[in-house]
């Protein structure tokens, strides 16, 4: 009897190791499935900055360089907001072209001189925080992206184009 006693006792510590082994694989699966939703949340709000600033940045880039023409690029400010103003003509009709940051929105303004457009009639292009236009020299557009994103990343998002039309 004491011989069956102790072989009860045996068998109820192997039942009860095989469940504190079971429950913690679980908890540690559990923990794991918790930080990896955690750092794959990070990783892809990194992704998506990082796609909205290259793409912002392209997107100014492509339209200067596609009308870099002699004095047909400038920057404007209009009231606390950096314009990019590309002026062009057609059919001996002056146009423009703005683009700009407001309302938490890449937009882009076209319109011929003599309209009475303002900037809230912009086409929105896509989200973004802020964007700073300048002139850094009488040939060279910097564009630089600012926001709270912009503070917080380490790099700073900015590019400067050569104006060859200058």
């Amino acid at each position: 009897m004491l011989n069956n006693t102790k072989k009860n006792q045996g068998q109820a510590m192997q039942i009860l190791f095989s469940i504190i082994l079971l429950l913690s694989l679980m908890i540690s699966g559990l923990l794991t499935i918790v930080f990896g939703a955690d750092v794959y949340e990070k990783i892809n709000e990194r992704a998506t900055e990082n796609f909205n600033s290259s793409t912002a940045l392209s997107y100014v880039s492509s339209k200067v360089r596609q009308q870099d023409t002699a004095g047909a690029i400038s920057v404007e400010e209009q009231g606390d907001i950096s314009v990019l103003k590309i002026t062009e003509k057609y059919d001996d009709a002056a146009y423009y072209t703005k683009i700009y940051v407001k309302d938490g929105k890449l937009k882009e303004l076209f319109a011929s001189e003599d309209s009475a457009v303002a900037l809230e009639d912009g086409l929105d292009i896509m989200a973004l925080e802020g964007m700073q236009f300048k002139m850094e020299k009488e040939d060279l557009l910097s564009v630089k992206l600012t926001g709270e994103s912009a503070k917080k990343n380490e790099r700073v998002d900015e590019v400067f184009l050569h104006l060859r039309s200058e």
